[in-house]
């Protein structure tokens, strides 16, 4: 039997799968020579970049964290229980498909609005059967709603429209067991990224990924958490990484926005990671929905090696 390379679960926006294969030549030397057998990310999101490290090296041990907490169930959830939350999705793909397709949107709202009233019952404390319910409705709308965003509004609601899928991979076992058995050699946390400060050493690679820093006045779409990412909290990350590295020594590698593709003047970046190398990869803009808008742009990846 051929043996089933895990990938990410989600649809992600802001997700690497599309980066890897230029990630990769700039991966730190000691995994490809074995050295580095622990990895840590804290902006875990779709996590294409633990599941393609993991397929391309060997790593013992892993700490995984974010600060969506639906996001980190849904990790625990395929972690611990992936056989009944499989069972879950299998009847959610066969009412999808088995539902006429002028009716599936008032399916999308009913998952949705049940969704959305969970969260004030959910106890997000101690993994239960509600978790596994919460992980097949979490599930269910990524593979459903448009563009596979998450989006939430002031009150902290989902509230991303039908995505008017003809198809739709619900349940995917293949993947679901691949992903399942690799989360087994992590830790996985809700948790704000500076405390993986204590499980970090010398043979550790650690990847950031925050909220970018938006590239105009006008953006805003920079947190799936409701917690707001502005330049004084992206100074304090580049802090915490200049404390990691004299700290603890690890491979540090960081990606955000490069604000010289709206101004070649903004030297943000520059400044708060002086010092350190700052490379420029090529990235596709598919988040915004005039056509006219999207194409290649440059993304940073910020090392200290």
């Amino acid at each position: 039997m051929k043996h089933h390379k895990a990938k990410p679960f989600l649809k992600w926006v802001g997700g690497k799968t599309q980066l890897l294969k230029q990630y990769y030549n700039y991966y730190p030397s000691g995994l490809r020579e074995q050295k580095i057998k622990k990895y840590v990310e804290p902006f875990l999101g779709g996590g294409a970049m633990f599941f393609d490290i993991n397929n391309k090296f060997v790593i013992d041990t892993a700490y995984l964290s974010d600060l969506n907490r639906d996001l980190v169930l849904t990790y625990k959830v395929i972690q611990q229980k992936p056989n009944i939350l499989l069972e879950h999705l299998y009847n959610y793909q066969t009412l999808y498909d088995s539902t006429p397709q002028d009716k599936r949107q008032a399916l999308f709202l009913r998952v949705r609005t049940a969704f959305n009233e969970q969260r004030f019952t959910i106890n997000y404390q101690t993994l239960q059967d509600d978790w596994i319910v919460r992980a097949s409705y979490l599930i269910f709308l990524n593979k459903t709603c448009f563009n596979g965003l998450y989006r939430l509004n002031r009150k902290a609601g989902f509230n991303v429209p039908y995505g008017k899928y003809k198809k739709a991979l619900i349940c995917d076992v293949d993947n679901i067991q691949a992903v399942s058995e690799v989360l087994q050699k992590a830790q996985i946390n809700y948790a704000d990224y500076s405390a993986c400060f204590n499980v970090i050493d010398e043979n550790t690679f650690v990847y950031f990924d925050p909220p970018y820093r938006p590239l105009s006045k006008t953006a805003s779409f920079t947190t799936y958490t409701g917690i707001t990412f502005k330049d004084k909290e992206q100074l304090a990350l580049a802090s915490f990484f200049r404390q990691l590295d004299k700290a603890k020594k690890p491979k540090l590698m960081l990606s955000n926005a490069d604000p010289k593709n709206a101004d070649v003047n903004d030297t943000f970046f520059e400044e708060a990671y002086a010092g350190y190398n700052i490379f420029r990869v090529s990235a596709g803009r598919s988040i915004n929905c005039k056509g006219n808008k999207r194409g290649k742009i440059s993304e940073l990846l910020i090392t200290n090696y």
